[in-house]
């Protein structure tokens, strides 16, 4: 048979371009894990799921939230936030193993004992009303809490950040004795800044960001000052973002420097707020998630933020004593390089963050979710991996390439918080995502896929949106990501290999929101807490076989000057012996004996919708005993460092104060 003219070149460029197809399709796939793998990941994990303690008379469940008249038509899409967990020690008994959540079904933020833990006091609700005067719950509803101590008396606070107004401090008022346990009346509320500016709050963060050796405030912030998104009787019209790729109208970030607390029956603390923190561009983000760690060794936090519809900030802390001053840090772009996955430069929808040693380098990398839903608007979590060279700070460089598609990470589902936390002891830590999005019965992603590819200058306008109701699906069957790493050093979702105590899978669909991670009884094991939306929300606890050896560390900064370094060993803290309260910020470093070095720190409420204790944990596999290092700052602000020789368990330090203590007792 005689072939026309050209077939055969129409039949080779048909070849190349399957052929193409064919390895595009195998490239982007993502890959599995070995049976091996597999086997291994099953019989290595195992939790008990229990579900947080509601309140006895909790009021009736809402599923949508009441809101401005021009975004009616979107009120599930406007009711996608509010559930949040953080794990603590609000009773003072030396374990972290209290909880506050807050469910968005009932708007109430919830405090109680971590199911399992006992029955030491009451479940119950922290009340703004008394000492708010303008406390209003219907244009106001709670987003994220975090546990610190905001006064620095011993005894642990909490913050929360709210929608429709500024945050509120709930202090914790001096217990009449060493019996009492947390009530209600326990906590005196009291305004961040005085007239409940209307704020659109998203997530809060504690860390000592001057060097002053007193814990500061960054509020990170999500719709436009001022807006009324959840009043339904106000009028006009409500403003969404202006850009899909870098909008500049949104709250924002917050600083606010510790200007003093008293303690007693009516303990107060005065935070003032710094102005000209950061340029005036990076400050206007649609900001979801805040990270502090120390990158480049001088005990001053640099901060990373995740924003929505826009560009994530790095910033290089460049502070002194009294003055906040941040820079913002830019990523190097090479030829394989995608834009946005350069630091400073991403056009994603940042949501969650956190920071961990990933590939056991002892340098702190930082793990970042966006919307990574499959067949819809795509794009990739980050995994920014350390270069080790801190000193490009200096010149505005940002030390790290991104990793996640190498390692397995780069995506899940339409994700939220993320955590990096090692379950199993063996010293690599598994990566952790929270996912979902709107749970319904009709899937609504086509429309919300068109809007992907609007014009900015329509993106702003609600009535530009195509309807999201309830009963509408978006990414509705997104679950949770358990991360393993396999042999071959990437990572592989293992929750569907994993089964609950009572039979369920790992992998079931929940609109998750915060991730909170603790040892919650301190058997060496982290437990963590989801936070779902219009949904139960659930405490696991970690009862895997066979785990490896760990350290744990209290790490704690006197009350009263002149104390010394005092370490001691055993589980839990000897509260009423050693009181202090937590050293947020500072750095461990355990040295193994091949040379290898970890790294951790006590952190002061890293992520979006969900807090870790402050408790530093790391796996040690099979070792025993190791040097460990840890730097900190006393509460003058003098920088230490001393290493302890510490045997596996849980040990606590109360660090020295003054600077001229290098001796220790133990």
């Amino acid at each position: 048979m005689i072939r026309p003219p050209g077939w055969f070149r129409r039949r080779a460029a048909m070849l190349v371009s399957l052929a193409i197809v064919i390895g595009l399709y195998a490239m982007t796939r993502e890959r599995a894990m070995s049976k091996a793998d597999s086997d291994e990941v099953a019989s290595t994990f195992r939790f008990r799921r229990t579900p947080l303690p509601e309140l006895p008379d909790h009021p009736p469940y809402q599923s949508v939230r009441k809101v401005h008249p021009s975004v009616r038509h979107i009120r599930a899409y406007v009711s996608t936030l509010g559930a949040s967990v953080s794990m603590g020690d609000l009773d003072g008994d030396g374990l972290q193993n209290d909880v506050v959540w807050v469910d968005p079904r009932t708007d109430k933020v919830n405090c109680g004992c971590v199911p399992g833990t006992g029955d030491r006091y009451g479940t119950f609700a922290l009340d703004p009303s008394p000492s708010i005067p303008n406390w209003d719950p219907a244009r106001m509803c709670p987003q994220t809490s975090l546990i610190a101590d905001l006064n620095e008396d011993g005894l642990l606070d909490v913050l929360v950040v709210y929608w429709g107004r500024s945050p509120i401090l709930y202090l914790r008022k001096t217990p009449a004795d060493s019996t009492s346990r947390p009530t209600a009346a326990e906590f005196e509320s009291q305004e961040l800044i005085p007239g409940g500016d209307r704020w659109y709050s998203s997530t809060a963060v504690a860390s000592d960001l001057d060097g002053n050796g007193h814990l500061d405030l960054i509020v990170g912030n999500y719709l436009p000052d001022g807006s009324r998104m959840i009043d339904e009787n106000a009028e006009g019209s409500e403003t969404l973002h202006d850009s899909l790729a870098r909008s500049g109208n949104g709250g924002g970030l917050r600083f606010f420097r510790f200007a003093g607390g008293t303690s007693g029956p009516h303990p107060t603390a005065r935070f003032d707020l710094q102005d000209g923190v950061i340029p005036d561009e990076l400050t206007h983000g649609w900001s979801y998630a805040i990270g502090p760690v120390d990158l480049d060794g001088d005990l001053l936090p640099e901060v990373y933020v995740a924003n929505d519809f826009g560009p994530d900030r790095l910033l290089h802390n460049r502070s002194t004593p009294g003055r906040f001053r941040f820079a913002a840090l830019h990523g190097e772009r090479t030829m394989g390089t995608p834009a946005s996955c350069v630091i400073n430069e991403d056009s994603f929808k940042g949501m969650g963050v956190d920071v961990g040693d990933i590939n056991g380098d002892g340098l702190f990398d930082i793990y970042v979710s966006n919307l990574t839903s499959q067949w819809a608007l795509t794009e990739s979590h980050f995994l920014w991996l350390n270069t080790g060279h801190p000193e490009r700070m200096k010149d505005g460089i940002a030390p790290f390439r991104q990793a996640s598609e190498e390692l397995g990470l780069s995506r899940s589902g339409w994700s939220w918080d993320c955590r990096l936390v090692d379950l199993n002891n063996d010293g690599v830590l598994e990566a952790l995502q929270a996912n979902g999005f709107i749970q319904g019965r009709t899937n609504k992603w086509p429309e919300l896929q068109s809007l992907g590819t609007s014009n900015n200058q329509l993106l702003h306008n609600p009535k530009f949106w195509p309807s999201l109701q309830p009963g509408d699906d978006v990414s509705g069957k997104d679950t949770f990501a358990f991360f393993v790493r396999g042999r071959d050093g990437r990572y592989y979702d293992a929750a569907p290999k994993l089964a609950l105590e009572d039979g369920r899978s790992m992998s079931e669909a929940m609109v998750t929101r915060g991730i909170s991670v603790a040892d919650v009884d301190a058997d060496g094991r982290l437990d963590f807490a989801l936070a779902n939306q219009w949904q139960t929300s659930y405490f696991y606890h970690n009862e895997s076989p066979r785990p490896g050896n760990f350290l744990g560390l209290h790490l704690l900064l006197p009350l009263e000057k002149g104390a010394k370094t005092l370490a001691v060993p055993g589980v839990g803290h000897p509260a009423a012996e050693l009181p202090g309260r937590p050293a947020i910020g500072a750095v461990v470093t355990v040295r193994l004996p091949d040379g290898r070095k970890r790294v951790a720190q006590v952190d002061g409420g890293t992520g979006y919708a969900g807090k870790r204790a402050p408790d530093v944990h790391l796996g040690l596999g099979s070792i025993t005993e190791a040097p460990v290092e840890v730097r900190w700052r006393d509460p003058e602000g003098n920088p230490h460092e001393q290493t302890f020789p510490l045997q596996s368990g849980w040990h606590t330090i109360r660090l020295g104060w003054p600077a001229d203590d290098k001796k220790g007792e133990s």
